[in-house]
């Protein structure tokens, strides 16, 4: 048996990358990967939160966001869960993202406050903002951070993820785009977010697979696959996301269509910012719902 290692910048460098993916995924590991702690995240899909016509169904998307913490978490009751994650004096920013043709949907936004002020944070004392939180009174003084976009393909950093939808952090966002955005991780030690994010969510109810150019959006490279995918490691939650994009795009082309840029940001989070693990062998996918289709 082969001996399991941590999928490197490298791996995607020499095209292999993915081909480690696929093993890591697989049910074969040795004694000394089961002996390394391993992250916990959630998907959580239902055949049903698209309805006929396109729409998101709020009370579904709310309960699968329940279902989804809940589990994460180990507690029965979402609003106890919540409570676990903020506290009734934390000043909670909801870091979303508007990109025009994929933003954050509006019900899961929805659906994170009511949880929030359930959890005891008065209305007042929550913010949701994306290109503005440098200026925002509630993230500029923010105790708590809720990190949530899309999952999809991304020109310049390969896929557009948790870690990334932190640049706006910062003032340059674009002084952060060298080496195919492997510096994102960096951002995470700025004082305006350091140690402050209770949760990480990559809406998976659409995804963008595929793209090629700055900006480029085409409606045939999304899917609807209907998920939310809940993590307190965003690491391990972009890496998830890195495969379930590259299998999407295989099922969809019948071969793996290379993007501009691989994701290396994913592993120098990990190997060099020690943000979180990017070793899908030490990542333990707990799924809930409905699977047909999920491919991971």
């Amino acid at each position: 048996m082969k001996k399991n290692r941590t999928i490197t910048r490298r791996d995607f460098l020499r095209g292999t990358a993915y081909a480690a993916f696929a093993a890591a995924l697989g049910p074969s590991l040795s004694g000394e990967a089961k002996a390394e702690a391993k992250v916990k995240v959630v998907l959580i899909r239902h055949k049903n939160v698209i309805n006929p016509q396109g729409q998101i169904n709020q009370r579904i998307l709310q309960r699968m966001l329940d279902q989804g913490v809940c589990q994460l978490l180990g507690v029965e009751n979402p609003v106890q869960a919540w409570k676990q994650l903020i506290r009734p004096n934390d000043i909670v920013g909801i870091k979303s993202n508007v990109w025009f043709y994929l933003p954050t949907p509006e019900e899961l936004e929805s659906a994170i406050v009511k949880r929030v002020m359930e959890a005891g944070v008065p209305k007042k004392n929550i913010g949701i903002d994306d290109r503005g939180v440098l200026n925002h009174p509630i993230f500029k003084s923010s105790t708590a951070l809720i990190n949530v976009r899309p999952l999809r393909t991304h020109h310049w950093s390969g896929i557009g993820g948790c870690i990334k939808n932190y640049v706006m952090f910062v003032a340059s966002p674009w002084a952060y785009h060298s080496d195919a955005c492997s510096p994102l991780a960096s951002i995470w030690n700025q004082p305006i977010v350091k140690g402050k994010t209770r949760l990480n969510i990559l809406s998976l109810i659409r995804t963008q697979f595929y793209n090629r150019g700055a900006h480029h959006f085409d409606r045939r490279f999304v899917s609807e696959y209907k998920g939310l995918l809940i993590g307190q490691d965003p690491v391990a939650l972009d890496a998830v996301g890195a495969r379930l994009l590259q299998l999407q795009r295989i099922a969809h082309f019948k071969e793996d269509k290379p993007l501009d840029n691989p994701p290396t940001h994913i592993f120098a989070a990990n190997e060099k910012y020690k943000l979180g693990v990017s070793d899908l062998r030490r990542i333990d996918i707990v799924k809930l719902g409905w699977m047909e289709g999920a491919l991971i």
